[in-house]
C-alpha cells in the first residue's frame, strides 16, 4: 500500500505560466516558450508516468500556445490583405486620375 507520490513536472507549469504570459505580456515569444517546454513535458511524463504528473498542465501550456501564434498568424495575413488592397486602391485612383 506503498503509492509513491507524483509530484508535478517543473516544465509542465512552465508551459502552463507562459502559455497565459502569451496571452497577457508577451504574446510571440512567451507562445514560443510554452509550445516548447510543453511538448517536452509531456515527453518527460511519459518517459516517467509512475513518478511526474501534469499532463494536462502541460496541454494546457500547449494549446494557449498554439492559439495565440494562429491568431497571431490570421492576425498579420489580415493586416497584410487590408493594407496591400488599400494600397492598390490608392494606386488605382492615382492612375485613374490621370
Amino acid at each position: 500500500m506503498n503509492t509513491p507520490i507524483r509530484s508535478n513536472s517543473t516544465l509542465a507549469l512552465i508551459s502552463l505560466i507562459f502559455g497565459i504570459l502569451g496571452w497577457t505580456l508577451l504574446p510571440f515569444a512567451g507562445s514560443l516558450v510554452a509550445i516548447v517546454t510543453g511538448h517536452m513535458a509531456r515527453a518527460e511524463i511519459r518517459r516517467s508516468p509512475e513518478t511526474l504528473d501534469g499532463d494536462g498542465l502541460a496541454v494546457a501550456g500547449l494549446v494557449m500556445g498554439y492559439v495565440v501564434i494562429a491568431l497571431s498568424i490570421i492576425g498579420i495575413l489580415i493586416a497584410i490583405l487590408f493594407f496591400g488592397g488599400l494600397a492598390a486602391l490608392l494606386a488605382f485612383i492615382a492612375t485613374a486620375g490621370h
